[in-house]
């Protein structure tokens, strides 16, 4: 179970987080809507232990979760843009994640599961936005976490793809039993 409670976050002068308080149980996919600058990608930070939070208490299965002790064993995440090595195949990209991870995941296997399988010795630096996004889509899933963050998942894919990731999703929800926190400023998705 996740669980938050009067969360804060601010920078400067600027409140972005305010008494946040959030119970989300485990194994569903719960939606984050927000428009851009309203604090999503921010709260998702605070989760992952990535960025540190003014006040509140954020905690992961019942261990709190802080700065100083991040949850990389327990979430696989994409938050904002997916940075890759360029020059670079997808393939030797999530190879060498995986290698700084301390896994050694079946990287064409998950490429595959994103629709990246026919482009895997393809350098990064000639992949489309979407392909950039479904091979950071693939980095996250790769290290099989219990609980997946994704930062607008579906920016720069076109309608086949959103299909495509949306069922994914789904199948992971549904058949692996992840926790999935999945934010978007679009209303409608």
């Amino acid at each position: 179970m996740l669980l938050i409670k009067n969360l804060c976050k601010s920078f400067g002068k600027t409140q972005v987080l305010d008494n946040i308080n959030l119970s989300l149980d485990c194994g569903k996919v719960h939606g984050f809507i927000g428009r851009n600058g309203s604090g999503k990608t921010v709260l998702f930070k605070c989760i992952c232990g990535l960025l540190p939070y003014d006040c509140g208490l954020i905690e992961l299965d019942g261990v709190p979760v802080c700065f100083s002790k991040p949850q990389f064993t327990k979430i696989g995440a994409l938050i904002e843009s997916p940075g890759f090595l360029e020059d670079r195949s997808g393939y030797e990209n999530l190879k060498l994640l995986g290698k700084l991870s301390g896994v050694n995941p079946d990287v064409a296997y998950f490429m595959k599961c994103v629709g990246l399988d026919e482009a895997r010795n393809k350098k990064v630096g000639h992949y489309s936005l979407g392909m950039k996004q479904r091979l950071g889509i693939a980095q996250a899933i790769m290290e099989q976490r219990p609980y997946l963050i994704l930062d607008e998942p579906i920016n720069g894919l076109d309608p086949i793809g959103i299909a495509e990731v949306r069922s994914f999703i789904r199948e992971l929800c549904d058949a692996r039993g992840k926790t999935i926190l999945i934010s978007s400023h679009i209303l409608s998705e």
